[in-house]
């Protein structure tokens, strides 16, 4: 798939791996892709696995001036970012920031009133095209701009429209979310081997499983007292109201952090 247009990142870091090995594995082509880090043995390492990608550690110029921008660096360090990218944004341009806190209003205070700004809350699966990445316009964002950003991340996944004080949520619960199960499944899969399994036999149970459990929760139409009830036997059952206390305590904790 062809997309005349210029993508630009800001970082090198984890989530613009995720972006171009969801490019690369979708077989999408831009005009060009250009990464910007000051870690030049990150980018290196980039290059290696993308060659066709165009990598700059000492000047951001080139990645500023691309169509799509995405600033993906850490909350701390995103207003210092917009304010050294601004005089190189093209009037076409569209700047979008991957974090947390930073509202599109303090965006474009730092962008000096660029107001062609959105954020995204990716999400890791986006690797494999499976990601949901919300999307929060800025009041100024233009129909066009809108398409062309909905149609990169469509290449992650889902991208739901929602509202910006909504982002936050998000990140906690898809972008954070698959960390809460990740080693818990991994160590089912061990398990089930341990019990006479075989490798991918464990792991597509765990998938059916895991597929049916969270639609009978959530779209049986059964009561979620009555679905708790379907199995009588809950071998970590006594864990379950501390499991549900470490959920309280951390996620509110974060959310107090991260919210604007």
């Amino acid at each position: 798939m062809e997309m005349k247009k210029s993508i630009g990142f800001i970082g090198g870091g984890r989530i613009t791996k995720i972006f171009l090995k969801a490019f690369a594995d979708s077989n999408t082509r831009f005009d060009e892709i250009a990464v910007f880090d000051p870690n030049e043995e990150n980018l290196q390492k980039l290059k290696k696995s993308y060659p066709d990608i165009q990598i700059e550690s000492s000047k951001l110029d080139n990645a500023a001036k691309c169509d799509v921008l995405f600033v993906a660096v850490h909350p701390p360090v995103v207003m210092d970012v917009l304010s050294q990218i601004g005089p190189y944004l093209c009037e076409t341009s569209l700047v979008v920031s991957l974090a947390p806190k930073i509202t599109t209003e303090k965006m474009m205070a730092a962008l000096n009133g660029f107001r062609a700004v959105a954020r995204v809350n990716p999400s890791a699966s986006g690797v494999i095209g499976q990601g949901m990445n919300p999307v929060a316009f800025g009041a100024d964002v233009s129909d066009d701009h809108k398409a062309q950003l909905l149609s990169i991340l469509s290449i992650l996944g889902k991208a739901p429209i929602v509202d910006e004080s909504k982002i936050e949520a998000y990140a906690l619960i898809s972008a954070m979310g698959p960390t809460y199960f990740w080693f818990q499944l991994q160590q089912l899969e061990e398990l089930g081997v341990q019990f006479g399994m075989e490798e991918n036999e464990a792991k597509d149970v765990i998938s059916e499983m895991m597929q049916g459990t969270v639609h009978t929760l959530f779209y049986s139409g059964i009561p979620s007292e009555e679905v708790m009830d379907l199995v009588p036997v809950k071998p970590i059952g006594e864990y379950e109201e501390i499991i549900k206390s470490y959920y309280t305590e951390k996620l509110n904790g974060i959310y107090a952090k991260i919210k604007p």
